[in-house]
Order: structure tokens, then C-alpha cells, then sequence
């Protein structure tokens, strides 16, 4: 029998056999994941084949991006199907059609921008995009927020045509403030949600920047996805190396109402590389069914921390169940 997580009206249950891929192919890092109108899976990862694509069923439909990225880090989807990634080794974010056509870049190729960044979130100061960007995502008038965290302190939001309209953010711990601004997302309503993973929280912001509230109970959130059904589904890095006696990573996934209110949560018991557990989740996405899909860097954390073993997972699909 398949294992089963979570809770309440949020079952699912883990399917090993989706998505294979070929058997000489890897993902090592899977950084992103996102599925279009027909529920067609894109996942972006750190491997040879960087955008991989299955149907539904989990049939290879193919691959692109082959010596297009420096260090792939965020993906998102538009409403016209576009896709977006997010590179934070070469500090840029591009659009493409689905099949890989390169439609706009924002940002210079290899250059940073000026943020005081020397290494340390204790050194910022902040400044324009990128340094360093995280993520990014598509609001309903087509515009487009990018999280520009590792080495910024930026939430800097595009019109759709790529011209920079604003900029909020500094470095802190306060509200508005980040130390390391990592996942966002956009409601329909234009709010701005946005993952201040160093300081263990979600902020949410109007759509000009101000600030509305924020969500504690977070570990590290790495992306935030609105579901179809209205939920947001969190992708937790949990405490890396810094794990508490008695206990596991931290890492999980967070189902949430608006108000930050956990509904169903699994990943945090046992053996991370355990079907089902959570080593590191980056990216996470549910479909029109309610099925979900977790991407995780697990390769980065074994490579840095040591906290997992080789064969642990980087990318899983959850079925729901109810």
C-alpha cells in the first residue's frame, strides 16, 4: 500500500512510479516545478536536461534548456502558459514560450548589482535587481514581482513589458524588512506573499509594497503556491543544519488558509529520504486534480550539511486522496 500523508480533507498518497526518467539522466537538484492548463508538469532542476517536462500520467513529453543556466533557482508559469525562470548564478530572470523560445531577460547576464553583499546578510545594504534573485511570480494584470534574496534584500516589481516600476525591502528583521527573501506568490486580489526565509516567516504586502501582515510558524519557507482550491501550500526548508535534540529537519510541507492557519502538514517525523518525508524542499505545486508535486534540493543539502543520504529523493508527487 502507498504511504500515505497528511491529514483532514488534505490525504495524499506518495507515487513512486511517476516520472521516470531515462536511466541515464538525473535531476540532482530539483529548484522548481510548476503545471500548465492541460495539468502538463514542467520541473526545473540542476541536471543536463534543465526544463523536463511530463504529461499528466507521467510520460516524458521532453526537455530543454541545455547549457542555458549558470545555477538554476526559481521557476514560474504565466497565464498565457510562458514560463519564467529564475537563475541566480548569472542574476537574471527570463521569460520563454513553453517549448523553450527565450522571450525577454531582465537583468545582465554574469553581473551583479551593488548591494553591499559580502558574503554576509549582515552585510547588505540593498539595492536594484539582481543579486543573486530567488524567484519570482505573475499577478493578474501580467506584471511580475521577483524575490531577489541571496544577495539583496528586494521585492522588485516589473510591468509586463519588463520595465521596473518599484522596489521595497531593506535588511531586518522588522516588518518589511528580510534576511533572505526567497518564495513568492500574488493572490487574485493583488496581495503579494512573500517568504522571508531567514526570518522563519511569510510577510504579505498590498500590491505597491505596503505592509499587511505576516505569518509565524514558518521554517524557512522556500516557495509559496496558491492552489487552485485557494489554499497556499508552503514548501518548508525546515532548520538545516541547526536541528534541535530529539528532533528531525524541520523540513515539511504546510498546507495554509489566508490567514496562515496550518490545515495539514507532513515531513518533519523519521527518515527524510523516507517515501513521502521531506529533506529540502524548494518547489512545490498542485494541479486541477489536488495532486501535488515537491521538488527538493536534496544534493545541495547533502553536499553542504551532510544531512542526508545519496539516495534520497529530489522530486515527488503526492496524489490526493481527499
Amino acid at each position: 500500500m502507498a504511504q500515505r500523508v497528511g491529514s483532514g480533507e488534505f490525504v495524499y498518497e506518495v507515487d513512486e512510479r511517476w516520472g521516470q526518467l531515462p536511466a541515464s539522466w538525473t535531476f540532482v537538484d530539483v529548484v522548481g516545478v510548476v503545471v500548465d492548463r492541460e495539468d502538463r508538469v514542467y520541473v526545473f532542476n540542476r541536471g543536463a536536461h534543465p526544463i523536463v517536462i511530463f504529461e499528466r500520467d507521467g510520460r516524458l513529453a521532453g526537455a530543454w534548456g541545455e547549457g542555458q543556466f549558470t545555477n538554476p533557482h526559481g521557476l514560474q508559469i504565466g497565464p498565457d502558459g510562458a514560463l519564467y525562470t529564475v537563475d541566480n548564478g548569472d542574476h537574471t530572470v527570463r521569460k520563454w514560450t513553453p517549448d523553450g523560445r527565450l522571450l525577454l531577460t531582465l537583468g545582465t547576464p554574469g553581473r551583479a548589482s551593488d548591494t553591499g553583499y559580502a558574503g554576509s546578510l549582515d552585510s547588505l545594504r540593498g539595492g536594484g535587481p539582481f543579486n543573486s534573485p530567488t524567484n519570482c511570480a505573475v499577478a493578474p494584470d501580467g506584471s511580475l514581482y521577483v524575490s531577489d534574496g541571496y544577495g539583496n534584500c528586494k521585492v522588485h516589481h516589473f510591468s509586463a513589458s519588463g520595465e521596473l516600476l518599484r522596489s521595497w525591502g531593506e535588511p531586518g528583521r522588522g516588518p518589511g524588512q528580510f534576511r533572505l527573501v526567497h518564495g513568492i506568490c500574488v493572490a487574485p486580489d493583488g496581495a503579494v506573499y512573500v517568504g522571508d526565509r531567514a526570518n522563519n516567516r511569510v510577510q504579505v504586502f498590498s500590491p505597491t509594497g505596503e505592509f499587511l501582515r505576516e505569518w509565524a510558524d514558518v521554517r524557512q519557507p522556500d516557495e509559496i503556491h496558491l492552489g487552485p482550491d485557494g489554499q497556499f501550500y508552503v514548501a518548508e526548508l525546515g532548520y538545516g543544519g541547526d536541528v534541535p535534540t530529539g528532533g528531525g529537519l524541520g523540513a515539511r510541507v504546510t498546507v495554509r488558509d489566508a490567514a496562515g492557519t496550518i490545515l495539514a502538514a507532513w515531513g518533519d517525523t523519521g527518515d527524510p529520504a523516507a517515501p513521502g518525508n521531506c529533506a529540502a524542499p524548494h518547489g512545490i505545486r498542485v494541479d486541477s486534480h489536488g495532486d501535488l508535486y515537491l521538488g527538493e534540493v536534496t544534493y545541495t543539502a547533502r553536499i553542504s550539511a551532510r544531512l542526508v543520504k545519496p539516495s534520497c529523493h529530489c522530486f515527488q508527487k503526492f496524489r490526493r486522496v481527499r
